[in-house]
């Protein structure tokens, strides 16, 4: 499929990698000579310098013949403006990137009619998103809701005290009865779609599938729940820790935020008066003990530099805090975030990136049982995908245990109306029906896809 991304920094260049991965035809825009040089170098894909809203520039890109054009630059207008030039000039779908808390869903409902976008994409909302539903579930490393929000895929990872160490799926299922299933398991640098004979063993990052209820019950059974985060320290007053701060005061939390610039903290303290904001540089250990670190139940970093998220981190874990959480870009360091213990890590423009793949898929196959959520799970070794049966997918009315699906896939979950279904062999698809597929070294676009 040939898609225009129009911006190359950080979130532009994650999406280019996430999309040529894929397989799609990609085309980078980008003013700067030295960002096109940079990319031409790195990447084998088409590059283009120039004005993303000129329309010489968006016709040596291809816009007559592309399927989806992303906006991604660091100008919420500049992104509208060049969806808009590019839907003109033939484009079929565009997708904008716009960031500033300003545009409220009513404005941005209205922006998406009038220039007729087919998404527009916050990516500090859907980072905030994330975080609030990590420290809603202390207990688990990573969370991803499915679009009905009563499914959801929980990452823990097991501590060496974990009565679930030694044993097999099956002993596990016996031993702590809950509706679930633990659907994807990295040990290492590998990822696994378990069957039942598999042993967990400590330091697996298992990922655990079912309702909200069901999940949080099995945490509670196995002692790794943890306790409920009700004040929570945010250094770096970002438009991210805006969001978050936003949905940790409507949840009645106490939340203190720290950031060194002043004029920030101002902004910040009139938009949400409720939070506590204190001018001070986040990074001195003097002033986070000062203004209670050691008492605080969530911790969340959210500066701009890696490295002093990863610290800062790590000295909230070593201060006893329930649940710390680090915001990481640069993918080198993620492996260091998790050798000093750090479970919890999120990636804003990885985030982004996964909403774009999804969508992208989606647009491949409209024939089929489209993509309607996908999730990059076990750090990008495995993909949880959401599809939805339509009435003549061919293998309706089959039960389970006579599918025949492909190594390394499992139907996590079926989501029937309001009914949530973890899977038996038992059990049917029927159209109408979502199903949740977890797989592991496979790229799927349909739902016949997981069958041999």
């Amino acid at each position: 499929m040939k898609i225009i991304i129009v911006g190359g920094g950080k979130v532009g260049t994650t999406i280019l990698q996430d999309l040529v991965a894929e397989n799609h035809d990609v085309v980078m825009v980008d003013s700067d000579p030295a960002v096109i040089e940079q990319i031409t170098n790195l990447y084998d894909v088409m590059c283009v310098c120039g004005n993303g809203v000129d329309n010489e520039t968006l016709t040596e890109a291809g816009a007559e013949e592309a399927e989806l054009l992303c906006a991604v630059t660091g100008s919420d207008e500049f992104n509208m403006l060049c969806c808009f030039m590019g839907k003109r000039m033939g484009v079929t779908n565009t997708i904008a990137r716009i960031r500033n808390p300003e545009y409220n869903d009513q404005s941005l409902g209205f922006i998406r009619q009038q220039l007729d976008l087919s998404m527009a994409i916050n990516p500090d909302a859907l980072a905030a998103k994330e975080l609030f539903n990590l420290l809603q579930l202390p207990g688990a490393a990573n969370v991803e809701t499915f679009s009905r929000r009563n499914f959801e895929i929980v990452e823990v990872i097991l501590r060496e005290d974990s009565p679930l160490c030694g044993i097999n799926l099956i002993e596990m299922r016996k031993k702590f009865p809950a509706s679930y299933l633990v659907g994807t398991v990295r040990r290492g640098n590998e990822a696994f779609i378990p069957d039942g004979h598999f042993t967990l063993l400590a330091g697996d990052r298992i990922g655990l599938t079912g309702t909200k209820g069901e999940i949080v019950r099995l945490l509670k059974l196995i002692g790794q729940s943890g306790e409920r985060v009700r004040n929570v320290m945010i250094i770096g007053a970002s438009r991210t820790s805006f969001y978050l701060t936003k949905y940790l005061l409507s949840d009645g939390c106490h939340v203190t935020v720290i950031d060194k610039d002043e004029r920030t903290c101002r902004s910040f303290a009139e938009a949400l008066p409720e939070a506590v904001v204190i001018h001070g540089d986040g990074a001195s250990e003097e002033l986070l003990l000062e203004e209670g670190l050691s008492t605080m139940d969530g911790f969340v970093t959210l500066t701009g530099i890696d490295e002093e998220n990863i610290l800062l981190s790590y000295l909230a874990e070593s201060n006893g805090v329930g649940k710390v959480i680090t915001k990481i870009n640069r993918e080198e360091f993620f492996s260091m975030a998790e050798k000093l213990g750090l479970d919890c890590v999120i990636s804003p423009r990885k985030l982004m990136s996964d909403v774009l793949t999804r969508y992208a898929r989606a647009l491949q196959n409209s024939l089929g049982s489209p993509v309607e959520t996908l999730y990059k799970l076990m750090d990008g070794k495995a993909e949880a995908l959401e599809f939805k049966v339509k009435a003549d997918f061919p293998f309706t009315d089959i039960t389970l245990m006579e599918l025949k699906l492909k190594k390394n896939t499992l139907i996590a979950g079926i989501l029937r109306g309001r009914r949530v279904i973890i899977p038996k062999g038992s059990d049917v698809i029927l159209p109408g029906d979502s199903v949740i597929v977890l797989t592991a070294g496979h790229k799927m676009t349909d739902l016949a896809d997981i069958m041999e």
